[in-house]
């Protein structure tokens, strides 16, 4: 039997290539394939090595914009050590353009187009038979001197495909990786700037089977599942039969992502997790990339933005959904100043976790095709991100990244929500000009160069606030104490700031003025952190409302509930 391997450079260890699996499940029993998965971290000459100990006759590569570069090196030093093996591409990245892959990729020898599973095992019986690779649907090829491209083979019918889920080379490591979990394929929108648009109708496997992996996976140990499909939520009646058996199914631990469309979210389905799910089983990721009624309009993006404002309130309210909402930069008539519209508007919302990315200009997509009409330049490899158009100058662009980096580092991590919270809604003009004037100082002072430890963050926000002008500084540092205590389970054995000599003597004046607990004064001095701040931490910590009153904030780690709890104590009279 013919040598077949499959290989792909992941994003991360923990991701698990699904490609692949399909791939494999699609040729057997005809052909025996190995898998071998590396990360875009490794290095190429060690993934080389690996792959050569297989002799494979055929290699076939799963290419992404993540990867690609990464995987070309891989293909050079093959080439060169194993000259008789049949080196196929396959992916989003190399199905469009295909010819010009080939052009620019003299040591690859087949590029199989769209949809792998038939077609790789169509190419893997031609090349056993030794037929001509012509009579081979869906595929890209050298003939002699010469580049060739067959007819599109058809959509795979997804009842035929064996389950990619059931490898016993897999069983050790699911519950060390993410697994991949698809119960459609395709998209029903047109939105110009995905991949997803190019496809047309939307293609289910049958739920009951979809129930029967999911259950097999959590029972061989996967404990976190990301659902590939582009609108997990367009069939209303599937996607509610989906959340009432993993509701009911899941297994402690677990956690379930899905990529939803907001504005279609049935607000009766948004009750019904609210009701019955434990909070975080679910996770939704939601694209909203863009409220420019004008810019949706010119990309093709059906967007009812008051039903999507309706659907993250609701979720957001019933405090058992995680929400991820991504916006992207870039997009045609969004320039600088409706971005920032657009980026308050949406981090009004507070999700949980707010994506900032930038419009990647993808192969085989209509922006792409219609990049000269708004005067784009991008990158000439992936991930092809935009580089400036006819509204957002690179400059513009610049700007925005340094609102990226801050955004990331300081609400997506949740390490100080009410010192954030503070400064957008009460000192900063918005959301935006908060992250954009840190962001501007954080690369002025080089931060953006060096590594940096929580307290670091702390420090550093810090000295940002002493260059704003009429800020009140004693709100935010009690804010910043908050929030930093409470980002641990047992008593931090650093401070915040530097101790001041006289602050040892609250710690008797704290002990001997709050109520008197079952907790010994050694116990106490052990697991409670006093520092003196300027409100009340109980009338902020049950209303959000800020009294502005001298106090000594008392956090309390109890040595056995792992959790910390706040006080309040009046300071001791001067």
């Amino acid at each position: 039997m013919m040598k077949a391997t499959v290989t792909t450079l992941n994003a991360k260890y923990i991701h698990k290539s699904l490609a692949l699996r399909y791939l494999k499940s699609a040729a057997l029993p005809d052909h025996h394939v190995t898998m071998k998965e590396f990360t875009i971290h490794d290095e190429p000459m060690t993934i080389a090595g690996e792959l050569y100990k297989e002799e494979p006759e055929v290699i076939g590569f799963s290419c992404y914009i993540w990867n690609i570069e990464e995987t070309i090196p891989i293909l050079s030093i093959l080439r060169k050590v194993l000259p008789n093996t049949l080196i196929v591409l396959g992916g989003p990245e190399v199905t469009y353009d295909a010819d010009l892959w080939m052009e620019r990729l003299p040591d690859v020898d087949v590029i199989v187009r769209g949809e792998g599973e038939d077609v790789f095992k169509t190419l893997l019986s031609t090349v056993e038979k030794g037929t001509p690779l012509q009579d081979v649907k869906g595929i890209t090829y050298r003939q002699g001197e010469h580049i060739r491209s067959t007819v599109p083979a058809p959509k795979v019918k997804l009842q035929s495909l064996s389950s990619p889920y059931r490898f016993e080379e897999d069983k050790d490591e699911l519950c060390k990786r993410i697994a991949y979990i698809e119960t459609s394929r395709g998209c029903p929108y047109t939105c110009q700037f995905c991949l997803s648009s190019i496809e047309v109708g939307v293609r289910y496997f049958d739920i009951d089977y979809m129930k029967e992996e999911i259950t097999y996976l959590m029972s061989e140990g996967a404990r976190t599942f990301k659902f590939l499909d582009r609108t997990f939520n367009i069939n209303r009646s599937y996607a509610l039969e989906m959340f009432q058996f993993l509701i009911k199914n899941h297994l402690p631990g677990t956690v379930f992502q899905f990529e939803v469309t907001g504005d279609i979210m049935r607000p009766e389905v948004i009750d019904f997790i609210n009701t019955h799910a434990p909070p975080g089983l679910f996770r939704f990721e939601i694209g909203v990339q863009s409220t420019n009624e004008e810019t949706n309009e010119l990309i093709q993006r059906r967007q009812n933005f008051i039903k999507l404002k309706r659907t993250i309130d609701n979720v957001r309210d019933g405090g058992k959904v995680v929400q991820h909402v991504d916006l992207i930069a870039g997009l045609p008539q969004e320039d600088y100043a409706s971005f920032r519209e657009t980026f308050n508007e949406v981090f009004g919302l507070r999700p949980d976790e707010l994506q900032l990315g930038f419009l990647k200009m993808l192969r085989g997509t209509g922006l792409r095709r219609d990049a000269a009409q708004f005067s784009y330049q991008y990158m000439d490899h992936a991930p092809y991100e935009m580089l400036s158009n006819h509204v957002l100058s690179f400059q513009d662009v610049l700007a925005i990244k340094q609102v990226e980096d801050i955004l990331e580092k300081y609400w997506n991590k949740h390490f100080m929500d009410r010192t954030i919270g503070y400064l957008v809604d009460e000192v900063f003009k918005s959301p935006f000009d908060f992250f954009q004037q840190f962001g501007l100082y954080w690369h002025d002072q080089g931060f953006d160069r060096i590594g940096h430890q929580l307290n670091d963050l702390y420090k550093r926000l810090s000295s940002f606030l002493s260059t704003v002008p009429g800020l009140d500084i004693r709100i935010v540092e009690g804010l910043m104490h908050l929030d930093y205590y409470s980002h641990f389970k047992q008593k931090p054995r650093q401070s915040l700031h530097q101790r001041k000599p006289d602050e040892d003597s609250y710690y008797e004046f704290v002990w001997n003025t709050l109520p008197r607990t079952q907790t010994s004064k050694r116990q106490f001095f052990k697991h409670a952190c006093i520092h003196p701040i300027a409100f009340r931490v109980d009338t902020f910590e049950e209303s959000g409302q800020i009294i502005e009153e001298p106090s000594l904030l008392v956090a309390w780690y109890g040595p056995e509930d792992e959790q910390v709890t706040f006080h309040h104590c009046p300071p001791p009279i001067a």
